[in-house]
């Protein structure tokens, strides 16, 4: 419930600040006061755009801050939870502040929220319905809302259906997915099996790649090796022309051995000299050994070489490294196992897709029946309502019928309606002329003020055009009895209307040194009087309008007793 409202700088309203009541709150004043006005400053802070337009002429910022009662508004709370906001006092301060330069502001208790979450939270806040408004009950999606709104046991039939048709969609995709690879998958799976046949026909392990490299080296060096290693193993041990390394060292040990026989001093060389013998005879058995085992065939290296090439190639096409073929064979392998397994997938998604739609028309089925006792309901309400507005013999029923299975369910809904006994009913949008159409939604917005999914406040904006008399009465009762349930904001030019009041402000506009400015005045019982004469006779005030002002407001007072007690909606 909104409970106080201020603005600042925003048109015609320089200052000013407004304390609503919980029941039905007028609005009056002569044309061009600024009453609309007001309405625009509390659509702003609904989350309705805004332009710097709205500045008030001089000034270089616009200001509005409402404060809002949110009581019992268990998914608003829900809402700003998820928006890290606190409302522990189950109060909501709104701020909107909008600078010449463009800059907008907006503030929920302090915390900084874009525009779109300012217009989700505005939704439950309020309900501005305005001459405009009415053409809105003519579009399909409202007529869906007004309809799953009318009854509690819709929406969680609504969510179940919902999350069973994105699961039928999202199985639908995976399977026109899966059937959309066909269209090239033989050709795909030729590949596949080609590939991984050449891979695993290698017989490719890790390592070999270097093991090839070094005996394709030893064996493309053959020759060489093989004069260095003769060389070396002759001037270890000798030939029939000189001695070698051994039999020279034999010999100075010799001789050594000669010398310590008459002087010791040489005798520390000795040592040394059997250690690096017997290090030289180890090093030429390790030559031996590697000669007589020496064997240079050039098939096998013709062998190894094919081997690398075809490792190269591999490598080539597909890694660029053993390692990496590998991992590519792994890859191959299981998407062929996929592939190879596409036509059991395939009936397995067909399966799961068929148990989708049927969940998903089961719980559309739930949903429709559900729905038809909701429409007949709020047509039998609607039409009632339109009888206490001066149209007797009108009626208007929602239709629902059968359709394919869409986001919404498995409905198409048409609002027929008929003005005059004996003439059929049809399409709202053909026969409803704007005045029917007005009163119509004045009709919805008070059987839907009755639910718990309407917002705690509405505003009505001047929908009293082009209405007077007995209807203009009816409109009033209509009204007040929306005020039992919510609190109204209602602009009115209608002295019926005015007299249901239960907080009445009047708005008068006043030139002081060049400008403009808005005054907003809340009508004390005499004032309030005074006002409903001038609205019903004009300016010129006698006894006998004000005495029939006062007739007026004790007949409203005990026709709000009454819609109270009863609880009409």
């Amino acid at each position: 419930m909104l409970r106080t409202l201020t603005v600042w700088n925003f048109a015609l309203l320089e200052q000013a600040e407004i304390e609503f009541d919980t029941g039905l709150n007028i609005l009056t004043g002569e044309t061009g006061a600024g009453k609309s006005i007001l309405i625009d400053a509390l659509g702003a802070v609904l989350g309705h755009r805004l332009s710097s337009d709205v500045i008030r002429t001089g000034c270089d910022w616009s200001r509005v801050e409402a404060i809002f009662d949110i009581t019992g508004e268990a998914k608003l709370h829900e809402l700003l939870t998820a928006q890290a906001i606190d409302d522990e006092d189950e109060t909501l301060i709104v701020t909107r502040q909008l600078t010449v330069k463009g800059k907008n502001v907006i503030l929920v208790n302090g915390c900084h929220v874009t525009l779109t979450v300012l217009r989700t939270i505005g939704e439950y806040l309020a309900d501005i319905h305005g001459q405009n408004e009415n053409l809105a009950l003519l579009k399909t999606e409202n007529q869906f809302a007004l309809l799953d709104g009318s009854h509690p046991e819709i929406a969680p039939l609504l969510k179940k259906y919902t999350d069973a048709f994105q699961k039928w969609q999202f199985s639908q995709e995976a399977l026109e997915k899966k059937e959309a690879q066909a269209r090239d998958i033989a050709d795909r799976l030729d590949m596949l099996r080609w590939q991984a046949q050449e891979i695993e026909g290698a017989q490719l392990r890790e390592g070999e790649y270097e093991e090839l490299e070094t005996e394709i080296k030893r064996l493309s060096n053959a020759e060489r090796i093989t004069e260095n290693i003769n060389q070396a193993h002759a001037l270890m041990n000798g030939d029939e022309a000189s001695d070698g390394a051994l039999g020279a060292l034999a010999k100075i040990k010799a001789a050594l051995e000669n010398v310590c026989r008459y002087d010791d001093g040489a005798a520390p060389a000795l040592p040394l000299l059997e250690d690096a013998i017997c290090q030289l005879q180890e090093a030429a058995y390790t030559i031996r050994t590697y000669h007589d085992g020496m064997e240079f065939d050039p098939e096998r290296l013709d062998q190894l070489q094919s081997r690398l090439d075809t490792i190269e190639k591999l490598c080539r096409k597909y890694g660029g490294t053993v390692a990496a073929v590998l991992k590519y064979q792994e890859k191959i392998t299981d998407e062929l196992t996929e592939m190879e397994n596409y036509d059991s997938d395939v009936a397995e998604l067909k399966a799961a897709l068929s148990a989708a739609r049927k969940a998903a028309e089961t719980a559309a089925a739930a949903l429709s029946q559900s729905r038809r006792a909701a429409a007949e309901e709020l047509s039998r309400l609607i039409s009632k309502r339109l009888t206490l507005l001066g149209m007797p013999d009108a009626r208007l029923t929602l239709r629902l019928s059968t359709a394919d299975l869409t986001a919404r369910g498995a409905d198409d809904l048409t609002i027929l309606f008929s003005a005059n006994a004996g003439e059929d009913e049809k399409p709202l949008a053909k026969v409803a002329s704007g005045g029917e159409l007005s009163r119509i939604a004045l009709a919805v917005k008070t059987v839907a003020a009755a639910g718990e999914s309407s917002a705690d406040s509405m505003v009505f904006d001047e929908i009293d055009t082009g209405i007077g008399g007995r209807t203009a009465q009816m409109v009033a009762e209509c009204i007040a009895a929306v005020a039992v349930h919510k609190q109204v904001l209602c602009i009115t030019h209608l002295p019926q209307i005015a007299c249901m009041a239960d907080g009445h402000f009047y708005l008068s506009k006043a030139s002081s040194k060049g400008k403009t400015t808005t005054k907003i005045q809340r009508l004390s019982e005499a004032e309030q009087v005074k006002e409903i004469a001038r609205m019903a006779s004009g300016m010129d005030m006698s006894a006998a309008s004000l005495d029939n002002a006062r007739e007026m407001l004790r007949f409203a007072a005990a026709k709000k007793k009454a819609l109270r007690s009863a609880k009409i909606c």
